[in-house]
């Protein structure tokens, strides 16, 4: 699915994480701040000085994926993403990819975006119901959603993912039904698409949400499969729908255990075995990464088992299925997914396994086991 690089180094991936928003949404947990330009200095300073850091770490690795995500990235501006990614020794199949509200699109920014080196934009469209985008507070419209992604590809970006949320408040099949019979003329490469989930922390989870039933969130997934691989997009990951040589590059990185490395506040990061994240604050960021310090403060190496039964369950979202024989796996593991093939949530022929239809809906159940 994704190629190994022909340099014959091992492949490796970046994340930026981008912290900007204009207001938070109601459901997202994620770290942002408000966009000033006294942030946007400091930001761009703090990720140069980490990128010195991180950069010393990658002999004998070769960037095969970019991904600046957030927050907005698109806030940063197209000068300092195009500053950064002059200091990233990347090659020319190499996916770099930025997030991007619709209300924020432009023709002209997505040119700047495509001279600076993006070549694939994920649009956080979520709906094209107008209602169920006011019930989000997203201050976009589905018209500026679709005008969005046109631009994007009128600029030269080809390569753009949306995503779209299901699940919603006052949410019914037939609106879910609207959102995906507009999809058809889209020119879209890339589809995820999310149950709405109530997280804490979050101006949601504070409120009392009129949501749809089991059996609604039921036929809206099936609905949506059966109609993104009419038009398409096959479904490779359980969230995930791309056209053919279309799927993400960098997130399958995250699903078979490619090391990354995330820079900016809050960012996480995978490498020899470990996972780390930097603080979620930007003075505190900036402020260790200025005394040459590193902005980490939190870090783990998962032990031997709960190590190879973490990368078994995440590798299992792939549709293309796991090889067992790459992972020595302790025998209660192995009784655990006997039980599962049993009970009709996985499939085993030889040592492939696989997700059954019922194993694609209860995903979560499945992961918890394993782990």
């Amino acid at each position: 699915m994704i190629p190994m690089p022909m340099s014959g180094k091992k492949p490796i991936s970046l994340y930026f994480h981008i912290p900007f928003c204009t207001r938070k949404c109601p459901y997202c947990h994620f770290y942002v701040i408000p966009n000033n330009p006294k942030h946007r200095e400091e930001l761009l300073e703090g990720l140069l000085l980490e990128w010195e850091q991180v950069r010393g770490k990658l002999e004998g690795f070769e960037i095969v994926s970019i991904y600046f995500g957030g927050g907005t990235p698109t806030l940063f501006g197209v000068e300092p993403i195009a500053r950064l990614l002059r200091e990233i020794p990347s090659t020319t199949d190499c996916e770099i990819t930025i997030e991007a509200n619709p209300e924020d699109v432009t023709p002209a920014l997505m040119e700047g975006y495509k001279k600076a080196g993006i070549n694939r934009v994920s649009i956080g469209v979520q709906s094209l119901q107008d209602d169920s985008l006011q019930i989000l507070e997203r201050t976009h419209n589905s018209n500026k959603a679709i005008q969005a992604i046109h631009d994007t590809h009128q600029a030269g970006i080809t390569n753009i993912s949306i995503d779209l949320m299901y699940e919603l408040p006052d949410q019914t099949t037939d609106s879910f039904e609207k959102t995906l019979s507009r999809l058809e003329t889209l020119p879209i490469t890339h589809l995820s698409l999310y149950n709405l989930t109530i997280e804490p922390h979050t101006a949601f989870y504070k409120r009392t949400l009129k949501l749809p039933s089991d059996q609604d969130n039921f036929a809206m997934l099936n609905m949506a499969v059966e109609r993104l691989e009419k038009i398409g997009l096959k479904r490779y990951e359980i969230s995930a729908f791309a056209r053919p040589g279309c799927e993400s590059r960098h997130n399958v990185g995250y699903w078979t255990a490619r090391p990354f490395f995330g820079l900016g506040p809050s960012a996480f990061s995978y490498f020899n075995g470990k996972r780390f994240r930097n603080c979620a604050n930007i003075n505190k960021y900036y402020q260790a990464l200025k005394e040459g310090k590193s902005p980490v403060d939190f870090e783990e190496a998962l032990p031997y088992p709960q190590n190879v039964q973490e990368l078994l369950a995440v590798e299992l979202r792939l549709l293309r299925g796991v090889n067992l024989n790459r992972f020595s796996l302790p025998d209660e593991t192995k009784t655990v997914l006997h039980q599962l093939v049993k009970e009709d949530y996985l499939y085993l022929k030889s040592d492939q396994l696989d997700l059954t239809e019922k194993g694609l809906l209860f995903y979560d159940t499945i992961a918890s086991e394993i782990i």
